[in-house]
């Protein structure tokens, strides 16, 4: 029982060595750790696995390491951010390439329900959104407020050259520009309101209807 107990003890250190070891960025250390058998899926107190804590910091190499020895690339912490659901929100684009390639979810979503396009093109990331729609994303899903990627680079941009080239790409790989939101108002009378030129004639020249 007592060396039961000492065995659990010693791993519950390991693994929280780990978890700060890709937190920080060591590569060297997290490779150490796991091969030494360390949980590569040891969650913290919020449900943080090591690859999650790695990306919160873009600690690209540890991060791989921890890809490339299978790390879960969509496990959700208590909050349902996933290492892949984050980097795409947060335009992270290496380790987003990591996820893409090793296993990404591209169907999972975030706590309001979105797909990783949705923050990424809130927030005006526009390689990553890029990098998504290349990858299959879906362009037309709707979250929990109702809204569409589209919708969200209108409403919750800023109406800059980086939001209007997201919203020119969203149409461009087949986006539904007349989905509105749960008030019935569509993208073009949003991008009207807001005096956003550029996009109203994107939107209109793809048949947007107010």
């Amino acid at each position: 029982m007592l060396t039961s107990l000492t065995a659990n003890a010693e791993g519950g250190v390991l693994e929280n060595q780990l978890r700060e070891a890709a937190e920080r960025g060591n590569a060297t250390q997290v490779k150490n750790l796991l091969d030494q058998g360390v949980n590569i899926e040891a969650r913290d107190k919020q449900g943080r696995t090591p690859l999650l804590l790695a990306t919160h910091g873009n600690q690209i190499e540890a991060a791989k390491v921890l890809i490339e020895a299978g790390a879960d690339v969509n496990a959700k912490d208590t909050i349902e951010d996933s290492p892949y659901l984050y980097a795409g929100a947060r335009g992270l684009k290496q380790i987003l390439q990591l996820t893409l390639s090793h296993g990404a979810d591209l169907k999972s979503t975030n706590r309001y329900g979105g797909t990783a396009l949705i923050p990424a093109a809130e927030r005006g990331h526009v390689e990553t959104v890029r990098t998504l729609i290349e990858a299959g994303v879906d362009v037309n899903h709707i979250n929990r407020l109702h809204w569409t990627a589209l919708m969200e680079a209108i409403v919750l941009g800023d109406g800059g050259a980086r939001h209007v080239e997201i919203v020119e790409l969203l149409v461009k790989a087949g986006a539904d520009v007349n989905i509105a939101d749960k008030d019935g108002v569509t993208p073009l009378a949003h991008a009207r309101q807001r005096g956003y030129t550029a996009m109203e004639k994107i939107l209109l020249a793809a048949g947007a209807r107010a």
